[in-house]
């Protein structure tokens, strides 16, 4: 991967599979002959391929997935209006000592090595693209750390690619290529370090950097910062599985949110052996592991003090990272300036010291990991928070509705309970989730509330 440690290693087979560049049809007679005359000579002469990428995906409920090869040829590939069938390329993946089939699923031309999501996806360029089914048993990319995917995957073409007027463009072989990288689109853009506080404890983290800041790390232009908060499955040492597992990084990180809302992205890491000092067996609640956080914060903020915009901080997090988000505004009640815990647990007693956060909860009132009411280690789940924090002098808007709606249908309501907490001066929002409807896992609460744009250009409206 791309800024995650992984090597670089060109390991495609020499004369692994054979390329044509097929030069563009011209309107005169004489230009279409010399065309395909170079075409028939070009498929007569073997062009190995440059090199093999794996494109992996961090998805809302199924963490981490390998979901394409991209192929690189010497020479741009011109498929004149066809397409080319699946079965024209077989993959398989080799993780763990198992060698598995992988689904393919799309094929087709590109400029870069990209998945393209259009319906009619493509154009010439001098790669493509093998896009794989991400349902399939063998496509994760991580477990609780990365799989070993450098040189996992073989790719063989079985078939020839022609044009639909016949003329060859690719010729099948009998070798096969390797992957030589892992691309994850957003993730890669987080640059890795790590912090080590006044005690002596360090925290791994990743950092994605606005692209206004990384053209000009002078200019007094102050962006937000968005902290997260993984959960108790990110535990590790790796430093990337906090931005892989789910996307409570990757949202505010995405092109198409940078591009509204840029902003720092500040993800640590709890790292092993798993700290078990706080007051309820929590990580983010550890002595230790709190102080480095505050002290990680405040360092980051004090030493970019041009480019952080102090009244725009937020911190966003889930499971234990929700645990650590009410714990942590309890403790700073004055830094950030919103909240988003989901399927979190907490203080009764600590919310008289945050009513003037503004925050937005969600939790399924089935979660059999974090319950809904009771929540963990004889601290209450979030439907006894949000009632804490009501008779303390926070008015709560609340709205129930099932986990499994179609995104328009899901932002839609949260659009309807954003009025109505507007409606009544109400800065705490909190959304539960029926019964049955939360996909995969009732704990993972968190798949809907970081796709749902109506939540998150709520958090960054919000200003201390």
């Amino acid at each position: 991967m791309r800024g995650i440690t992984r090597r670089t290693v060109l390991t495609g087979t020499a004369g692994a599979l054979t390329s044509t560049a097929v030069p563009p049809a011209t309107t005169a007679a004489a230009d279409t002959a010399t065309a395909a005359s170079e075409g028939r000579q070009a498929a007569r002469e073997p062009d190995t391929v440059v090199r093999t990428d794996l494109v992996t995906r961090v998805t809302p409920r199924h963490n981490w997935l390998v979901t394409a090869v991209a192929i690189q040829y010497s020479h741009r590939i011109d498929l004149r209006g066809g397409m080319i069938p699946p079965s024209t390329f077989q993959v398989k993946a080799t993780v763990g000592g198992r060698t598995a089939a992988r689904t393919v699923t799309r094929v087709y031309s590109n400029t870069a090595a990209e998945v393209d999501d259009r319906s009619v996806p493509g154009r010439p360029g001098d790669r493509l693209i093998v896009e794989l089914d991400p349902n399939d048993p063998d496509a994760r990319a991580a477990g609780t750390d990365p799989l070993p995917l450098d040189r996992a995957y073989s790719v063989r073409q079985v078939a020839d690619v022609r044009t639909p007027g016949g003329e060859p463009v690719l010729r099948a072989g009998s070798f096969a290529s390797r992957n030589a990288d892992v691309i994850t689109p957003v993730v890669d853009d987080f640059a890795a370090g790590s912090f080590t506080d006044s005690a002596g404890f360090e925290l791994g983290f990743r950092l994605y950097r606005p692209e206004g800041f990384v053209r000009d790390p002078g200019a007094r232009r102050p962006y937000p910062l968005v902290v997260t908060l993984h959960g108790g499955g990110e535990v590790a040492d790796n430093n990337v599985t906090q931005v892989t597992a789910n996307r409570i990084a990757v949202t505010f990180a995405k092109p198409e949110r940078q591009h509204r809302n840029p902003a720092f992205v500040l993800s640590p890491q709890i790292p092993l052996p798993r700290p078990m000092d706080g007051p309820d067996g929590t990580d983010w609640t550890d002595a230790k592991v709190q102080a480095a956080l505050i002290e990680l914060i405040d360092t980051f903020v004090g030493e970019h003090s041009r480019s952080v915009d102090t009244d725009r901080l937020y911190v966003v997090g889930l499971s234990s990272g929700g645990r650590g988000i009410y714990s942590l505004l309890a403790k700073r009640p004055d830094v950030f300036a919103a909240a988003l815990p989901t399927a979190g647990w907490g203080d009764a007693a600590a919310m008289e010291r945050i009513t003037h956060i503004p925050i937005w909860a969600d939790h399924s009132v089935d979660d059999p990991v974090v319950p809904y009411r009771e929540g963990r280690f004889g601290k209450p789940g979030t439907w006894t928070l949000m009632n804490a924090l009501e008779t303390a002098g926070a008015p709560v808007t609340r709205g129930e509705w099932a986990n499994d709606l179609p995104k328009a249908q899901f932002e839609a309501r949260s659009r309807e309970l954003l009025r109505q907490a507007r409606a009544a001066r109400s800065h705490v929002l909190f959304t539960s989730y029926t019964a049955g409807t939360t996909p995969v896992s009732p704990h993972f609460a968190w798949a809907q509330t970081y796709e749902n744009d109506v939540v998150i250009d709520w958090l960054f409206e919000q200003s201390r």
